[in-house]
């Protein structure tokens, strides 16, 4: 199992957001750190195409893969960094876990919650952790990936808006939390795929799984976490790290 942390200095909602300071480390390295605590990884790797992230990991003595400028789609930059890994440790991965560096409150064990369903069952071909929506603020912020699911835990769509509808009483409100399994060979089979015009919309890497009509396996988290996408983000999520 490969665990590999994609992060760029070029977010368009807050540049140069990996190397943002939560309680005196860049988030970068909260997330390493914690995905590395993890006992069934194999072999954990930040992928990026900036200096900075790379010189940082570096200086910690983590693993750091420099990949290219032009990816759109964080899972196209996890494909082009196992494939070189693979190629200088002469191995080849059975299942490569993404772990977005924008999520510090990351908890080891949601590496494992994540990934077990995919060692009890070969037929899963990509999952993503299933977090609670707990206030409205949240339930409308375009940041917040909502996802509805059918009765087997099946994702049926991913969206920035509000779903599904409150209009007719209360329904559960769920997100994506960005801790996402593929196996192998399904990660270099979505990124030899064409984009698609919902993962595009959307700008959701999972719409394009979905579009093609493969199933994403939603996994529930016991954790709680919160994404930074925003320098209000970082505020909260230093708080809760602090409390």
């Amino acid at each position: 199992i490969l665990a590999l942390i994609p992060a760029r200095m070029g977010s368009s909602r807050f540049p140069g957001k990996p190397m943002a300071n939560i309680l005196g480390k860049p988030m970068i390295g909260h997330v390493y750190d914690n995905v590395k605590k993890n006992n069934l990884i194999t072999e954990i790797a930040v992928a990026t195409c900036d200096d900075e992230i790379y010189n940082y990991i570096e200086s910690i003595g983590g693993r750091v893969v420099m990949t290219s400028d032009k990816h759109e789609r964080a899972s196209d930059r996890c494909a082009e960094a196992l494939l070189l890994i693979e190629q200088e440790n002469q191995i080849k991965y059975d299942i490569v876990v993404m772990v977005q560096g924008d999520e510090p409150m990351t908890h080891p064990d949601m590496i494992t919650e994540a990934v077990m369903p995919m060692l009890k069952d070969p037929e899963i071909l990509v999952t993503n952790l299933l977090g609670d929506i707990d206030s409205e603020e949240e339930f409308k912020d375009r940041n917040c990936i909502k996802v509805v699911c059918d009765l087997d835990g099946n994702a049926l769509y991913f969206s920035r808006e509000p779903i599904p509808t409150r209009k007719f009483g209360k329904v559960t409100m769920k997100k994506q939390v960005c801790i996402i399994p593929f196996t192998r060979d399904f990660l270099l089979e979505y990124t030899s795929l064409n984009p698609t015009p919902l993962e595009i919309a959307e700008s959701i890497d999972m719409m394009r799984v979905l579009e093609y009509g493969f199933k994403v396996y939603m996994t529930p988290t016991k954790h709680s976490t919160h994404a930074v996408d925003t320098k209000e983000d970082l505020k909260l999520v230093e708080k809760l790290m602090k409390e």
